[in-house]
């Protein structure tokens, strides 16, 4: 898109000139009177703040839900978002409001344009099929109750002939602008290209880089976080690229979750088990590969099923590349061997992976929460006997970490119960896990050791008497 910067909001140009650099696209589109999406936690939880935005789909194009509350207004520069207010109008419901209308799924209505947006993205995903109702797992409503709700989302059919958004997925959404908008706060960049970026980064060691910005909008919204240069790297080509190998799986850092799943089709069954239990679908449509890695947080979940995969990451500046076991990335908390001025450019992970894996997350909610502890196995056996383990642990010390204790007392030992109660005692004692207000020291080392225990169990094909000593 030439011309000034802005974004297309129901059809018409909102102008970005000027715009502040920490502004949401959430408080642009309220400023223009479009006050339907709301900001409930402003952390990207409950749904309030949901919006449609367009996406590239191969040669087509969908429309997917995104929480606007953690995105930067800038970021959307030439792209086209929809709002409940451009869904429909009083006198002409969307199915999905008029479905919301007739099964009572409104009592007071805050939430309620936040879940017709995340139901409308996937009406026109469904298109007529199973309606998928994770698709709203990210999606909290306080006073309705879930079960109208369910039922309109039950009770959508596929899109008339003629409805304007799905025809507009029959053609290819706009490509990425480049983006430069200048405001009092500071400077929003989004570049053409990598070697762009890394230079940007270079010049000023406190610019951030920002990708899906699930992250990075908490820390603005509650935390006060900001940055006088903020360098957009969610859309570049060479941080989007994929590749499916004999000896890997090669992903970009800048592919969202929700593509990463895509592009992975069941190829690596450990994170098959993180996608549905990762935050909710619209922080996965979000939320970056590189980003998740990058904010080194202990209690991600991506981190330990990768390190259970043996994943490496490629890092990037402007003097080269060079590559880092995942393993060996994180220093303390939140911090990584990644410089001021180098980017993630992608994910390594060997093939083929190990057969017997399982992913375990204890949280107080079984979807859309923050774990307590994370732990995902990788194991080999041959003949019964245990050839290669690995162990990714979240949420027990500063940094995810592999449990290698755990790994050497699995390694070379027949798989028998015996084995598997002393090694899940071995693993409650791994890292160093703290009291805090998700969960005790003691019960984060109690969870340790039953996961291996269900491990052996469910997927190891143990007894079912099997119990850590």
């Amino acid at each position: 898109m030439s011309g000034p910067p802005s974004v297309s909001v129901n059809g018409a140009l909102l102008p970005l000139d000027g715009v502040r650099v920490h502004t949401s696209l959430l408080d642009l589109i309220r400023s223009h009177g479009l006050t339907g999406a709301k900001e409930g936690c402003a952390e990207g939880e409950c749904g309030a703040c949901s919006v449609l935005v367009l996406r590239p789909d191969g040669e087509r194009s969908q429309w997917l839900a995104l929480n606007s509350c953690l995105v930067p207004a800038a970021a959307f520069d030439g792209q086209e978002v929809m709002t409940a207010e451009g869904l429909g109008s009083p006198d002409r419901l969307h199915p999905v409001q008029r479905e919301m209308a007739e099964r009572g799924g409104s009592q007071c209505g805050y939430c309620t344009p936040g879940f017709v947006c995340s139901m409308a993205a996937e009406y026109y995903r469904a298109d007529g099929g199973t309606f998928d109702l994770h698709a709203v797992s990210g999606n909290l409503c306080r006073c309705t109750g879930y079960r109208p709700i369910r039922d309109a989302a039950l009770a959508l059919g596929a899109p008339e002939h003629g409805d304007p958004l799905a025809a507009r997925t029959s053609a290819l959404a706009p490509g990425p602008s480049t983006t430069r908008v200048a405001a009092d706060d500071g400077l929003f960049v989004r570049p053409a290209t990598l070697d762009e970026a890394l230079s940007l980064l270079a010049a000023d060691p406190d610019a951030v880089a920002v990708a899906g910005s699930t992250d990075w909008g908490v820390e603005v919204n509650l935390h006060g976080r900001r940055a006088r240069s903020v360098v957009a790297v969610d859309r570049l080509a060479e941080l989007r690229v994929a590749e499916v190998a004999d000896d890997a799986i090669t992903v970009g850092a800048a592919l969202t979750l929700t593509e990463v799943e895509a592009v992975l089709a069941g190829r690596l069954p450990l994170l098959d088990e993180v996608w549905p239990q990762f935050a909710s679908r619209l922080i996965r449509n979000g939320a970056t590969v590189g980003g998740n890695l990058g904010t080194a947080s202990p209690i991600g979940d991506l981190a330990p099923a990768l390190l259970a995969l043996e994943a490496s990451l490629v890092l990037v500046s402007s003097r080269g590349e060079r590559e880092v076991p995942l393993s060996e990335y994180f220093t303390g908390y939140r911090r990584t061997v990644l410089e001021g001025d180098e980017l993630i450019r992608t994910v390594r992970v060997p093939v083929p992976p190990s057969p017997l894996v399982a992913f375990h997350k204890v949280a107080k909610r079984r979807i859309d929460d923050i774990s307590s502890v994370a732990v995902a196995f990788a194991v080999d056996l041959v003949d019964g006997i245990v050839r290669k383990a690995r162990i990714g642990l979240g949420g027990v010390a500063a940094t995810p970490l592999r449990a290698l204790a755990t790994e050497a007392a699995l390694e070379g030992e027949p798989w028998t119960p015996r084995t598997v109660a002393h090694a899940a005692d071995v693993l409650a004692a791994e890292g160093t896990p703290i009291d805090d207000v998700r969960a005790s020291a003691a019960y984060r080392q109690a969870m340790l050791r039953n996961a291996l225990v269900r491990f052996g169990v469910e997927r190891g094909g143990l007894d079912p008497g099997v119990r850590a000593s």
